[in-house]
């Protein structure tokens, strides 16, 4: 049991470290919810589409540079620490986020613009792939005993405080600045905001003490030594790399693309869209770390099982149920039960992938099999949704979407019976034979 200091000071490792994560997360969020806007301003037009796929494109290039951001980066702080590797992606994304924040429009500044919106996206994308596999790595080497999966939780939890955050700043603004303004300037508000944020954050994340478990450790590999061993484990990367592929696609449909959804497809009020948008982080804040204790009691697999199922046979009839007669109640409806799916299997999986990952590559093994699922699947989501619907004349096909994703994570949930789990099974020889020897220590 820990005593009433020791339970205030672990609330503050997690506070401090995953303010960075709430910032990336922001920031990605409001790139998301002002799709439109953006594309107004940087990739002007005469067809409204090929503008708006344009701005998504660009939204989608920045998890592009995840995977080299994982492979880098996550070699920095599996050699260097946790604590300065977090610090660095820190900064990373507050230069990205201030680019796209000040940039003149495509009017001032011509093709520069949007030039310079893609490299901002590119820094951007570059931290945050290892941002999230830095902070679960973290959490799940400060989480007590037997609460490994209520710890990393609070991971993706502080992405969910982002998304009420993001929602709550545009229902407000949709409210007191009008439309066309909001579509010349105001959408510039929100990412000057988190600019603000980031001093904040950064001496927060300063204070943070590195990991017992990592100080302890006599060998610290080098970059070299990381990416052999990251490699030959590949098949675990892969598995990785499906797992998080149902987390990535559904999260970005309930939050990135609602907005978008909403308006564009639905035909629906911006404030009502946002509205559902808020009510989904309050709901993901609250099944995730629901989540995360369950599986510390009941294991992760039966969870990641149930989510992908139910996933599979609901999605689609789910979405077609909305198109079928658009409304607030139905926006909300359809989207909280997303959410519950969502937070259920996140917070499990989140604890499983840091479990499987060897110990001595767990930050860049993590953070390549999360930002390969983000590059490939996850981030591009608003865009393959909005060119399914625009190609089918089907507004339900971002239900098949999330289907096919839900497929990946029950194959991979199936998958990974063999690999080693929780200190508690031996990974079979077919698998990288650099597995054993690391977990075995850790």
């Amino acid at each position: 049991m820990l005593t009433p200091a020791e339970r205030k000071a672990k609330i503050r490792s997690v506070v401090r470290v995953a303010s960075g994560n709430f910032l990336e997360m922001f920031d990605f969020m409001v790139y998301g919810y002002y799709a439109k806007a953006i594309a107004n301003a940087f990739f002007p037009s005469h067809d409204e589409f090929a503008s708006l796929m344009a701005a998504l494109a660009t939204f989608g290039a920045g998890f592009l540079m995840r995977p080299l951001g994982a492979m880098v980066l996550g070699a920095y702080i599996d050699h260097h620490g946790r604590r300065k590797g977090l610090i660095l992606t820190l900064m990373l994304m507050a230069a990205g986020t201030l680019s796209i924040a000040v940039v003149p429009g495509y009017t001032v500044i011509g093709v520069v613009a949007p030039i310079l919106v893609l490299l901002g996206r590119l820094l951007q994308g570059f931290s945050a792939g290892v941002e999230l596999g830095g902070v679960s790595v973290y959490l799940s080497e400060i989480a007590t005993p037997g609460h490994k999966g209520f710890y990393t939780s609070w991971q993706s939890g502080s992405q969910q405080v982002a998304v009420v955050f993001a929602a709550t700043l545009g229902v407000l603004l949709n409210k007191f600045i009008a439309g066309p303004q909001m579509t010349a300037w105001g959408w510039r508000i929100p990412l000057l905001v988190g600019c603000a944020i980031i001093p904040f954050v950064f001496l927060i994340r300063r204070s943070l003490a590195e990991t017992e478990d990592f100080l302890k450790r006599k060998h610290h590999p080098t970059s070299m030594q990381i990416f052999r061993t990251t490699i030959a484990n590949w098949r675990i990367v892969l598995t990785g790399m499906m797992l998080v592929t149902m987390t990535t696609v559904s999260f970005y449909t309930i939050t990135a693309y609602t907005p978008t959804f909403g308006q564009q497809v639905l035909k629906m009020s911006s404030t009502s869209s946002y509205v559902v948008t808020l009510c989904v982080g309050l709901t993901n804040l609250f099944w995730l770390p629901l989540s995360g204790a369950l599986s510390d009691r009941i294991g992760r697999r039966p969870i990641l099982v149930a989510c992908t199922l139910l996933a599979l046979v609901s999605a689609y009839p789910a979405m077609s149920w909305l198109v079928a007669a658009p409304s607030f109640g139905r926006l909300l409806m359809v989207e909280l039960w997303l959410s519950f799916l969502f937070g259920c299997w996140n917070g499990a999986m989140i604890p499983f992938l840091t479990e499987i990952m060897p110990a001595e590559v767990r930050t860049s093994g993590f953070s390549l099999a999360y930002s390969l699922a983000t590059a490939i699947f996850g981030g591009f989501t608003p865009l393959i949704a909005t060119w399914l619907i625009h190609a089918t004349g089907n507004k339900a096909m971002p239900g098949v979407w999330l289907s096919v994703a839900a497929l990946c994570g029950l194959l991979a949930t199936l998958a990974t019976l063999s690999i080693q789990h929780e200190g508690q099974e031996h990974a079979p020889p077919a698998l990288a034979p650099a597995v054993a020897a690391p977990r075995a220590a850790a």
